[in-house]
């Protein structure tokens, strides 16, 4: 990373501020949507359902409020700061508890930090949410670079392993040594590289909780599985052969897709809402009866508003062609990457592809699976959540 400047390294308070101009064009944009025909009968089995999406559309212009939900997120404290070159945005929401401990949560794609909206008060203030105090965190949700409300990247390289370095020196400025860490998806990811990098940075990652990881490998060996497993590698091998689509578009022409998703907002919708069918809890037929319409919409217009969609993209792309997600970049100092062994959770929702046998090496001290739930527990399932990071680091403090 390149060295930081006194003036790189403030943090500078950030409030959500949409002009209304951009409000008005997205309602405008929306109103002359051209819209593709619908074959009879089709419905999700081909992407999208375009009759459900079209009417999410219209409930969009007409009716959801941003301004209300900006608001909202703006009474968590928010700041940007610059890290290699980068301008990278934050929620640092503090405990009321003097003794909380750090805890650094991270999101995948296509997300942002409006996923951890519903966890953040449980997870810093549990006294006011029926929890114990001794159970309190500070929380740092960063917006991965070119998501949400972080900014364009202005130059390529910005994948999982860069962002992972900037994390831990986001950590080391906010003077935390010593924390915790959260993630699913890319975040996953992330904070698992984190206890590597993070001593390089004059840190310690107490603990790893992830949400959904899965294994890259080949199929898991049915014949050693019990029931649960055997449907997700079933499920993992019918994601492989036909789920994979937007990741190889998004990890070899992101550029191509990146046009689409800047210049349309029913492009942005469809691209993000049919993952949110896919991904959540297998038992509701709609994204919407998953998560909370209107914070799926709050996500959607975040990345709407900020051009994340193409952004995104990018960094499947730099992830995918970079360096692997569990090796340093070459030509770094890499001696401590793997660093220490770090005890880890697995939270296995519903809809989660998770098999313990192909993941786990040997660091896993917690693996809890729930029948409900998917891809977005923050959204989806938040008191599961909460209950079980709050269970895994009550041995860690």
């Amino acid at each position: 990373m390149t060295t930081a400047t006194d003036q790189d390294v403030e943090l500078r308070p950030f409030r959500i501020d949409v002009p209304q101009a951009a409000l008005d064009d997205l309602s405008d944009r929306l109103a002359r949507t051209r819209w593709a025909p619908e074959l009879p009968g089709v419905g999700w089995e081909r992407g999208v359902a375009i009759g459900h999406v079209r009417e999410l559309a219209e409930y969009w212009r007409t009716t959801y409020d941003w301004r209300a939900h900006e608001a909202a997120l703006n009474a968590f404290p928010q700041f940007t700061t610059v890290i290699d070159g980068q301008e990278i945005h934050f929620l640092h929401v503090r405990s009321p508890e003097p003794d909380a401990m750090p805890l650094l949560m991270c999101h995948g794609w296509p997300s942002s930090v409006v996923e951890f909206q519903r966890v953040i008060g449980p997870l810093t203030d549990p006294r006011a949410h029926g929890g114990d105090p001794a159970h309190a965190f500070h929380l740092v949700l960063p917006s991965l670079p070119g998501f949400g409300f972080s900014p364009p990247v202005t130059e390529p390289g910005w994948g999982m392993v860069r962002t992972t370095a900037a994390f831990a020196e986001l950590m080391r400025r906010l003077g935390y040594s010593r924390y915790g860490t959260q993630g699913g998806d890319a975040g996953a990811g992330i904070v698992a590289m984190l206890a590597g990098l993070a001593p390089m940075a004059g840190g310690q990652v107490a603990g790893i909780h992830l949400n959904g990881p899965s294994s890259f490998g080949p199929p898991a060996d049915e014949a050693t599985l019990d029931d649960a497993g055997k449907v997700r590698a079933r499920r993992a091998a019918e994601f492989a052969a036909t789920g994979t689509g937007y990741l190889q578009l998004q990890s070899h022409q992101p550029s191509t897709i990146g046009v689409a998703l800047h210049d349309s907002p029913v492009a942005q919708l469809a691209w993000i809402t049919e993952k949110f069918q896919a991904w959540t809890d297998p038992a509701r037929r709609l994204p919407d009866e998953a998560v909370d319409r209107d914070q799926l919409l709050t996500t959607v217009t975040a990345t709407w508003l900020w051009g994340s969609g193409a952004g995104s993209a990018q960094f499947l792309y730099e992830s995918m062609h970079g360096a692997m997600p569990w090796t340093p970049p070459a030509g770094d100092d890499t001696a401590s990457w793997e660093g220490p062994v770090v005890p880890t959770a697995v939270a296995v929702f519903a809809a989660d592809n998770s098999i313990r046998s192909e993941i786990d090496t040997g660091n896993i001290a917690r693996w809890t699976e729930f029948d409900v739930g998917g891809h977005f527990p923050a959204m989806e399932t938040p008191e599961l959540l909460v209950d079980d990071v709050r269970a895994f680091y009550a041995g860690l403090r």
